[in-house]
């Protein structure tokens, strides 16, 4: 079962990356920009007999590893019911 992960700074959180990307696009032109932030996206692969126990894995794994709950919010996504991730035309 493929599950999908977000993982996001909380708000108020500084986020240095998303500051840099937001100034170097800036940069390129993109003077519309009103805000920007970086996060990750972790897909994981796993054997789960439903996907209500896939996803209380993958919160396990959020919360010991994957994600700093001081610092990150993440989301679950159940990913086979999703469309793939990739560069858009």
């Amino acid at each position: 079962m493929r599950v999908r992960v977000l993982v996001r700074l909380k708000p108020g959180i500084l986020d240095v990356q998303g500051a840099a990307v937001k100034r170097a696009l800036i940069g390129l032109g993109f003077a519309e920009l009103a805000e920007l932030r970086v996060g990750k996206v972790i897909e994981v692969e796993l054997a789960a007999a439903t996907p209500a126990a896939a996803r209380a894995r993958v919160e396990e794994m959020c919360r010991q590893l994957l994600a700093n709950p001081v610092l990150e919010d993440y989301t679950i996504e159940m990913a086979d019911d999703l469309a793939p991730r990739g560069a858009s035309r």
